[in-house]
């Protein structure tokens, strides 16, 4: 019995050191891929970052044209997405729950949520790009829409299954219908993590890069015609990455840390409404 114990005890000792080697490690490779990134992104940022459009080789310049694409085409796919990942959601957790058809909502949904960006992104050029015979900003949206739909279903559906029974049923006892129910009283008490569900996927859109090259490509000008191809922050940090130009990749360097640091902030508030919730 005691030298079960001790080969017991000295297997946890291993694997728990183990555990922590593996997470100073996984530590030690975030700090250092963001110790770099604020290094060299962080002398970019001066006001004309915001304020000017992207420059020509050797000229001066900043990112205005696609901060203001991705901000535009990230709204249109969280205004598009977003509803329907709600509705679907809601149908998973109050209606449909072990049907067959919620099943197979909640595999295709699966699907999604673990489908390369770059298929969205040659499925919308085929449905939208090819017919139309151009890139738009609108399929950029659309694409991004196809990204925020799973996202926002699955946090939609886990948010209202924790919304306790007996609520509902003293709702529903009061004479309410089920939809009055659902609107008043169990929206209400998921919101915190829907909204929070919605932050996380726009995070996740945010610095999406492979959907945007096949529907809405780039354009180096000042554009917010969404009929028209239009630039995004991931699109030019690609471009300007790869280029010779000194200029260009310090622009390409604050445009990441740009993009981290309003990931990083969104994920802080969402941790910080779930924290709330709790």
């Amino acid at each position: 019995m005691n030298a079960l114990y001790r080969y017991r005890r000295t297997r946890n000792q291993v694997w728990m050191a183990l555990s922590f080697i593996s997470t100073i490690i996984g530590l030690g490779i975030l700090t250092l891929i963001l110790g770099g990134l604020f290094w060299k992104g962080i002398s970019g940022f001066h006001s004309g970052l915001f304020t000017q459009m992207t420059p020509p080789p050797g000229g001066e310049g900043g990112l205005l044209n696609p901060i203001v694409g991705s901000l535009l085409m990230t709204f249109i796919g969280v205004l598009l997405g977003a509803p329907v990942g709600v509705m679907a959601g809601t149908y998973l957790a109050e209606y449909g729950d072990k049907s067959a058809l919620a099943s197979i909502v909640r595999f295709i949904n699966d699907v999604l949520l673990s489908a390369p960006s770059i298929i969205i992104g040659l499925f919308v050029y085929q449905v939208m790009v090819a017919p139309l015979g151009h890139f738009s900003g609108f399929a950029g949206g659309v694409a991004l829409a196809l990204i925020v739909i799973p996202v926002v279903v699955r946090t939609t559906e886990d948010m209202l299954r924790l919304v306790p029974v007996p609520l509902r049923e003293a709702a529903s006892s009061l004479g309410m219908p089920r939809s009055f129910v659902i609107r008043k009283v169990v929206y209400r008490a998921a919101r915190t993590g829907m909204v929070t569900g919605i932050l996380l996927a726009v995070a996740r859109v945010s610095g999406e890069t492979a959907p945007l090259m096949f529907t809405a490509l780039n354009n180096q000008f000042w554009s917010t015609d969404l009929s028209q191809p239009m630039a995004s922050l991931p699109a030019v940090i690609f471009q300007f990455a790869l280029s010779p130009y000194k200029d260009w990749q310090q622009l390409a360097w604050s445009g990441a840390l740009l993009i981290t640091l309003t990931v990083l902030t969104l994920s802080i508030v969402s941790r910080a409404l779930t924290s709330s919730r709790t």
